[in-house]
């Protein structure tokens, strides 16, 4: 590996050529020329004896020699340029960005995040998965995730954004067909959407701690579906308030119970890059931080 050491540009080229698609893109990312990704990359596949691209066609495919060269280097390289950007004090975010967050926090802030966040910076990309399960930070690849609850102990580091506000609302036509309750035991005998987690329906809990499990014909997995069944008069749905303060606003939904106190529920950032936290995901965090604001109590 010491004869490859001495060949980093190429190591880059390479890298970048697979992650981009080609080699122009990849020439426009380093500031080069396509012809000089090409020639890099022909030096190290001499030096390494194995051919990384078939040229067949006018797209990059890479080898099985060069599949197996690019996921043993890629994250090599991506760590360095992780400890580098650490470590510089007032450096911009740049790079790929891989992020997961729930589906309706997502809906509140995909416009934010293209309209201010990222022409502050030209040099990021965002990949944003929007899913409501806990998904594997490490090996699924994310630089840093947002979760809603409380996170099971990990290894992962975490840093606590806000407090969000959570709200039980319902269509006008599904109340006005079963009543408004007035208290939680009239709440009960209500149909539910139920939140399904792990593929169980989630309780509900008040703040003088009642709590029971919610019944109802349809459980749906994501806040996303939640809203939509509650907006169809489906039943009653357990959602953070922020996603659907428009709604209530238009009266396309309307607050069950709300003298009856729910708690609120915490917004984290969590991410495995320990201490050395590059620019990329603390800018980000800071950036999602003030966004919420406006959705709850501020942490």
């Amino acid at each position: 590996m010491s004869h490859l050491l001495l060949q980093a540009p190429n190591l880059i080229a390479f890298v970048r050529a697979v992650e981009s698609g080609s080699f122009t893109a990849a020439s426009r990312i380093l500031g080069t020329t396509p012809s000089a990704v090409s020639k890099g990359i022909a030096r190290l596949e001499r030096e390494l004896g194995v051919k990384l691209f078939r040229r067949s066609t006018r797209q990059l495919d890479l080898t099985p020699d060069g599949l197996v060269f690019f996921n043993r280097v890629a994250p090599l390289l991506r760590d360095l340029d992780d400890s580098a950007d650490a470590i510089r004090p007032d450096g911009d975010a740049r790079g790929r960005l891989r992020v997961s967050m729930p589906s309706d926090l997502g809906r509140l802030l995909l416009q934010p995040l293209a309209s201010r966040f990222l022409p502050r910076h030209p040099g990021l990309e965002i990949d944003l998965v929007l899913v409501d399960r806990s998904v594997d930070v490490v090996s699924e690849g994310f630089d840093v995730v947002f979760r809603v609850g409380h996170p099971a102990e990990s290894d992962l580091r975490s840093r606590l954004l806000a407090q969000l506000d959570m709200a039980l609302v319902a269509s006008p036509a599904l109340l006005g067909v079963h009543g408004v309750p007035s208290t939680i035991d009239e709440l009960r005998e209500l149909p539910f959407v139920r939140y399904l987690l792990k593929g169980r329906s989630y309780p509900l809990s008040f703040d003088d701690g009642t709590t029971f499990v919610p019944h109802g014909p349809v459980g749906v997995d994501t806040g996303a579906g939640l809203r939509e069944a509650a907006l169809q008069g489906i039943g009653v749905a357990y959602l953070m308030r922020c996603t659907v303060q428009s709604d209530i606003d238009a009266g396309r939904l309307v607050p069950v119970l709300p003298a009856q106190a729910l708690p609120s529920l915490p917004l984290h950032a969590l991410h495995a890059f320990g201490r050395l936290t590059p620019v990329r995901v603390k800018r980000l965090t800071e950036f999602v931080a003030a966004e919420s604001v406006g959705f709850g109590s501020h942490a």
